[in-house]
């Protein structure tokens, strides 16, 4: 009898104490990445497409229990963060995530997206509603963020968690996303506004 990754996580989730135990070996709570081990062994859980490349100098935070999958084609440039901790990272074909990116699942870019430099996409949020406790002991939430095909987001922009970015749409240099873009527009400003219909 075989279990599917939900499944494993639902027996994790009844047992805090064996959760708190596979994490520790997986995690490094202080430097928040998989540890050196784990990080060796990421060619053998990883998927990674026909004639993909991920640059040597990426970071890439993917602990195995998680899905990472890069499509055929598709580039990771220098410099960037890939994280899956909390939700799976799925980049489709002949896709470019630029220089200095930062990808925090779940997060789903679809084929033909040219991510510029310095952008942030991320579905994750820090808690902070309760006023007695500090923000670091509030733990996460997530809202997947998914960005459609054919797809070119300019330099320095920030996709915020929830959103969803429409096919054949640009998203301007410096954007900062907070609500859905829809197929076949241009936004630009912070926060991101539509500015024309391509």
């Amino acid at each position: 009898m075989t279990m599917n990754n939900e499944e494993i996580r639902g027996k994790f989730k009844d047992s805090p104490r064996l959760k708190r135990l596979v994490d520790w070996l997986i995690m490094n709570p202080v430097q928040t990445r998989p540890r050196w081990y784990v990080r060796m062994l990421a060619p053998l859980y990883q998927h990674r497409g026909r004639c993909s490349k991920i640059h040597r100098s990426v970071r890439m935070d993917t602990p195995p229990y998680r899905k990472f999958s890069l499509g055929d084609y598709s580039v990771v440039e220098s410099y960037s963060c890939i994280n899956n901790a909390v939700g799976d990272v799925i980049i489709g074909d002949h896709t470019r995530v630029g220089l200095h990116n930062t990808v925090i699942g779940p997060v789903t870019i679809g084929n033909h997206v040219n991510l510029a430099q310095g952008i942030t996409v991320t579905a994750l949020n820090h808690n902070f509603t309760e006023k007695d406790m500090r923000i670091d002991e509030q733990g996460v939430s997530t809202t997947p963020v998914t960005i459609g095909h054919d797809i070119w987001i300019g330099a320095n922009a920030v996709i915020l968690p929830g959103v969803t970015i429409g096919d054949h749409s640009v998203v301007a240099a410096g954007a900062v996303v907070t609500k859905d873009v829809p197929p076949h527009t241009l936004v630009a400003g912070v926060p991101a506004k539509i500015i024309k219909t391509l």
